[in-house]
Order: C-alpha cells, then sequence, then structure tokens
C-alpha cells in the first residue's frame, strides 16, 4: 500500500472528521481528547497564516502540546565540547562525503570541523531546508506557540529541549550514524521534505503514492522515533482530562510503532 494510501486509513480510522491538514482526533480514556497534528519543524511562507480551523481549534482547547517550547531565542546547542578535527574520527569515504556537501552549502570546514558529529549532521538537514526555502519561523510548531501566546494559552512540553540535546548527545558513536545517515539518503530527505511541505499546501495523504523509503537505520529509528513514541504515550495519558491540540513532527503519524498506532493499540 502507498504511503498516502496507508496516511488515508490511518486518519479515518480514528475519527469521522476529516482535516486539510495532516491530522486526526483520538480520545483517551479520562477525557482526555487530543487533536494530533504532523507539524513540521521548519515552512515556506505560503503555510502562514495557519488554517481558520486550525486555530478555532487550539483557541478552543485547554492546552497545546508540543516536542518543545522553541519560542525562547537561546539555542541549546550553543555550548558544546571542542572535538577532534573530522579527519581523526571519520573514515576516508564518509570524511569524503562530508566535504563534498559542506563545499556545496558553502559552509567553511573550519566552522565545523570541531563540532559533535550529532551537530554536524543537524547542521547539514537545516541548510538542506533552508535551500529548499524553508524557515524555522513558519514551522506549525513555532506557529501554534506563537498563537498560543496570543491566546495565553498554557503549552506543555512533550521532552523539552533540555531532554532532546541529552538524547542527542548520548546517541552511539557520538552520533556518527546520524551523520552517515543523512549524507547517504541526501536526496531522499529533500524529497521526504517536499513531501510533507505538500501535506500543509497541497492536502493531506488521499491517494495512492509509491512508500516514502526511511532515512534511519534500523538503531536510530528505534531511538529517535520508536522510544520518544512511546514517553509520548506516557506524557499524553497522564494529561488532565480535557482537550489539547498535540503537534508533533509529522514522521511520527506514520511507519512502524507510529505515535497513533501506538495510541490505539494499547
Amino acid at each position: 500500500m502507498g504511503l498516502f494510501s496507508r496516511l488515508h486509513t490511518l486518519f479515518s480510522r480514528f475519527g469521522s472528521h476529516s482535516y486539510p491538514w495532516p491530522a486526526l482526533d483520538i480520545t483517551l480514556p479520562g477525557q482526555r481528547h487530543l487533536h494530533l497534528v504532523g507539524s513540521i519543524h521548519m515552512g515556506t511562507p505560503d503555510m502562514a497564516p495557519l488554517p481558520t480551523r486550525l486555530v478555532r481549534k487550539l483557541r478552543e482547547a485547554d492546552a497545546l502540546v508540543v516536542e518543545a517550547d522553541i519560542s525562547g531565542s537561546d539555542s541549546p546547542f550553543s555550548s558544546h565540547g571542542e572535538e577532534p578535527p573530522l579527519e581523526t574520527r571519520l573514515n576516508q569515504k564518509t570524511l569524503e562525503h562530508a566535504l563534498k556537501l559542506l563545499r556545496e552549502l558553502n559552509i567553511p570546514l573550519e566552522n565545523v570541523d570541531n563540532l559533535p558529529l550529532w551537530q554536524i549532521a543537524l547542521l547539514l538537514q537545516a541548510h538542506q531546508a533552508q535551500k529548499l526555502g524553508l524557515r524555522p519561523d513558519y514551522g506549525i510548531d513555532y506557529q501554534l506557540i506563537q498563537a498560543a501566546s496570543q491566546f495565553q494559552l498554557p503549552v506543555r512540553e512533550l521532552e523539552g529541549t533540555g531532554n532532546q540535546l541529552t538524547l542527542l548527545q548520548t546517541l552511539p558513536d557520538a552520533g556518527l550514524g546520524l551523520l552517515q545517515d543523512t549524507l547517504i539518503h541526501w536526496h531522499t530527505n529533500a524529497r521526504l521534505l517536499q513531501t510533507m511541505i505538500s501535506w500543509w499546501l497541497k492536502s493531506p495523504p488521499a491517494a495512492p503514492d509509491p512508500s516514502l523509503p526511511s532515512t534511519f537505520s534500523n538503531e536510530l529509528y528505534d531511538v529517535l522515533m520508536v522510544q520518544r513514541n512511546r514517553q509520548w504515550y506516557d506524557f499524553l495519558h497522564k494529561l488532565p482530562p480535557g482537550r489539547y491540540v498535540v503537534a508533533v513532527g509529522a514522521l511520527h503519524l506514520y511507519g512502524e510503532s507510529n505515535l497513533p498506532s501506538l495510541l490505539r493499540q494499547r
């Protein structure tokens, strides 16, 4: 079954409402009503403002739930230890691939040579998104947080930037796998970003389409997707009774051990 078909089936399974953005409604025991939104952390100018119906849902909610409150100006990645030069940490093939991308993106080697490997991976991904016209201030979760502030609505964090940083710092091999996956799946990731943008600019998945390949190794997928989905499951079940708009990365809505199916099965 294609990605769009699988997601259409997934969305329809959880409620009778359909939305012109990637989302579904889930009711948990204890009168916890969730509007689960597939967010994109960086967006294009035409992804703003948010859909009127989504803003209305937010206004009627008891709180907004996001992965992390990113409304602050301080970067959680600004403080890091000095690492040895890349040429001492990467094999020749990976080093050459990394240097090639750095040249294409006009990133001087000295800017990244002593950064942790996971941070280099995130930097490359951010530059790729920017080349595709994406900007952080048009990201869905950022716009939702700004709207929640305007409505004086509480914002709850599923994990927070501190926990996200700890997760990255404790990745196996200092984040080597994340960097390698970023390099290997560079073009696939670009297509994935464009697909997710289309979910917001055109319509949510509704027609057959080739299945989207994974851009993570099995080990990284377990750490970055499956384990976090399980932690979020616990968090959402501990919310007080009420109505919540919950924004998580769109990739958490599909695939093996996705968050909606986890909430449903348990």
